[in-house]
């Protein structure tokens, strides 16, 4: 999947009719209705209503929750709805006028059960019709009152991470736009290093090298980065920071050695950085140190992705803000909120995702998910919640523990 630029999202508007829904004439959503979007709440300003057994619900929430954009003419009171979707030679394209049953769908009339209106000063449109129209699927569970919609798949960007065993998986690196390869690191002492314990340069194994993986991944058009990885557990970051001589040769041999094999940008993952002591000091470090970095790799053509905590996290050594503006993009690693002993809380998940997009604009800003945590009934749900704020795309940690069951549900979400 190659990523295509994203949808602008304007005034939405929609429309769909739910048949299996309890009959009323016009009535709050009864018993308090639930709506999950890929299986995840999906708030509402204003409470669903049941019109003739047809749920309504607010046209802004759900078409910027999947994605739409919407032109809207005030004077026809008419509302214009298209997705272009990667598979699809044009766009999906819908048309609805408030109080009108008939809408239009890629040209051709179709009868609504009930009609686009105002309610209570907020315009209501049928759910299930205008999902089903760009992709999704809705179903009804009547003992939970509970609307289910799965949204369609999306070209979303694709960053995955490649460390050490992860060779059994390198097949899927041709499926990724991006892929990372953990083979660097500053060690203990605040120096540069491929050699270590953790993230360490491969041996070749016959005619199979280092070299050979990146360029291959290079002319099968996925962008191999040079991941440069680090914990402050024994203040090596801190030591590198505050060091301006060993920074600055950290940051030319980060990029020397990229630039010397053959990778297009660099992905720099420093983590456990504010724990402790004075946070505005070392978020003032970092930002000082990517900048550094930043002016380096843009003058050897190189991209940089940074990794960083969510902002929910206890670490706090981290301003997105300012190194959105220094980087390309950033990767929030929304996972490890429980020791990665199952899939992460969605809350948590979703509270870092609003946490960053405080600060960040969501074109730049990469959801990571670690499938160490989540398996083929949970991964969805976390890249529906990238789908659902517009996110650039996700990052997956790692290939080598991905597994089949868990890539083929990621295909029914993602365009490879």
């Amino acid at each position: 999947m190659k990523h295509l630029a994203k949808i602008v999202l304007c005034a939405a508007i929609s429309l769909g009719s739910y048949s299996a829904l309890p009959a009323s004439a016009a009535q709050a959503a009864p018993g308090g209705v639930s709506i999950l979007l890929d299986g995840y709440p999906l708030p509402f300003p204003v409470e669903p209503v049941v019109m003739s057994g047809t749920t309504m619900v607010p046209f802004r929430a759900i078409s910027e929750a999947l994605g739409i954009g919407v032109e809207w003419n005030q004077a026809a009171r008419q509302i214009t709805a298209t997705q272009k979707s990667a598979a699809e030679a044009a766009p999906a394209k819908v048309i609805l006028t408030l109080g009108s049953k008939n809408a239009s769908v890629n040209g051709t009339v179709v009868k609504l059960d009930v009609a686009p209106q105002n309610i209570r000063g907020t315009t209501m449109i049928p759910l299930k019709f205008f999902s089903q129209q760009f992709g999704a699927v809705a179903s009804w569970n009547q003992a939970s009152k509970t609307v289910s919609i799965t949204s369609p798949k999306r070209d979303l960007y694709t960053l995955g991470f490649y460390a050490q065993k992860a060779y059994s998986e390198v097949s899927l690196i041709p499926s990724f736009d991006a892929v990372a390869f953990g083979w660097s690191r500053i060690d203990p002492v605040g120096q540069f290093t491929t050699t270590g314990k953790d993230f360490w340069w491969p041996e070749a194994a016959g005619e199979v090298t280092p070299e050979s993986i990146v360029q291959n991944a290079a002319a099968g058009g996925t962008a191999p980065y040079l991941m440069v990885y680090s914990s402050d557990s024994a203040l090596e970051l801190s030591k590198n920071l505050e060091d301006p001589q060993l920074q600055q040769q950290t940051i030319a041999s980060i990029v020397d050695l990229a630039s010397q094999k053959g990778f297009q940008g660099i992905g720099l993952d420093l983590e456990g950085l504010g724990l402790t002591g004075d946070k505005a000091l070392v978020q003032s470090q970092y930002n000082a140190f990517v900048k550094n970095l930043s002016v380096a790799a843009r003058a050897a053509s190189l991209k940089l992705t940074v990794i960083l905590h969510p902002l929910n996290s206890s670490y706090k050594g981290y301003d997105y803000k300012t190194l959105a503006s220094l980087a390309d993009d950033l990767v929030i690693m929304a996972y490890a909120y429980e020791g990665e002993k199952g899939p992460e809380p969605m809350d948590k998940v979703d509270e870092g995702i609003r946490l960053a997009l405080q600060q960040v604009s969501k074109d730049k800003l990469i959801l990571g998910i670690s499938v160490f945590s989540e398996n083929d009934s949970s991964v969805n749900a976390k890249i529906g919640l990238a789908k659902r704020y517009g996110l650039k795309g996700i990052a997956i940690w790692r290939l080598g523990l991905i597994g089949q069951p868990v890539f083929s549900r990621m295909g029914e979400s993602v365009e490879w």
